[in-house]
């Protein structure tokens, strides 16, 4: 919301300066940008206005210091006014670009606006950064997603229970395009959208299945553990690093002793290192058991 008022206030008194957007996927960076530019151009001046280059399109060196130069060095005929460059996904641009980027920005400020879009702040050089004002994006918070996706799902008539619309909720993690796509997903495979069915859609454990892991940790013994997770990982096809990440929420809530839930968050973060690097998840499913029967202990 504030982000799209001081936009709106830019364009109300004509005063846009070079845009940064940046923040995670989903979150409305591109969509804010493009209706900017459907507010500052009429659909005639909009192709002759609007330069839109994705990470998709070549942006090395050469294009910096072709097609756009060439297109921020020309004016508009018949109109005063600036020009609109939408670098999307800027930060899979190379060093050498993003440098050439910095003399056209400077040299050319009065036909021309840069909006520069990414994921990571970090892979755009500090140059940049400091030439335009910076707006982060941050995850969409269910009352920003939900009004959309009730309208998506009045509008499909899609069959969904409260339980469903809270489930794609907790897996988008504030991404809309993840919450619709699932939802699609979802509506296709099964034509109702459950919790249940949401989250074997995509193939993520279940809230039942992740309780009754952590009670075979805390309580059986290790053969009958590993052979039950095992034989889990089998019939619902689960990955140890996700069945991992559901865990660590779900410890959270169990009242261990301090200093018993700091050592099993360490051994469970270097599970997942290692799983990340690449080592065998039947190996790293004994040491997640181990991790539990020293919290046991």
């Amino acid at each position: 919301e504030d982000i799209i008022k001081t936009v709106s206030k830019f364009i109300r008194e004509d005063q846009v300066p070079h845009l940064l957007f940046y923040g995670p996927p989903g979150t409305g960076k591109t969509s804010t940008i493009l209706a900017c530019a459907r507010q500052l151009y009429t659909p005639a001046q909009f192709s002759t206005s609007v330069l839109e280059l994705n990470a998709s399109d070549d942006r090395g060196i050469g294009i910096v210091r072709g097609k756009i130069l060439t297109f921020a060095s020309t004016r508009t005929i018949f109109k005063s006014g600036f020009k609109l460059i939408i670098l999307d996904e800027a930060d899979a641009m190379t060093l050498d670009a993003q440098n050439a980027l910095r003399r056209i920005i400077e040299k050319y400020t009065e036909n021309i606006r840069f909006c520069i879009i990414c994921n990571y702040l970090s892979k755009i050089i500090p140059a940049l950064q400091s030439r335009c004002t910076r707006f982060r994006f941050g995850p969409l918070s269910p009352e920003q997603i939900l009004p959309r996706l009730n309208y998506v799902i009045d509008e499909e008539r899609v069959k969904i229970s409260e339980d469903g619309k809270k489930a794609l909720l907790t897996l988008a993690n504030g991404d809309m395009r993840k919450v619709l796509n699932v939802l699609q997903s979802t509506w296709l495979a099964y034509k109702d959208v459950t919790e249940d069915n949401v989250y074997n859609c995509v193939g993520h454990p279940l809230k039942t299945d992740i309780e009754n892991i952590i009670k075979w940790l805390l309580n059986d013994d290790f053969k009958s553990v590993y052979l039950n997770i095992k034989e889990l990982k089998t019939v619902k096809g689960l990955a140890l690093s996700d069945i991992l990440t559901e865990i660590h929420t779900y410890v959270h809530r169990i009242e261990f002793p301090y200093d018993i839930l700091m050592s099993l968050l360490d051994k469970m973060a270097q599970i997942q290192v290692r799983l990340a690097a690449g080592s065998s998840e039947n190996i790293q499913l004994t040491a997640l058991i181990s991790a539990f029967y020293f919290a046991r202990d």
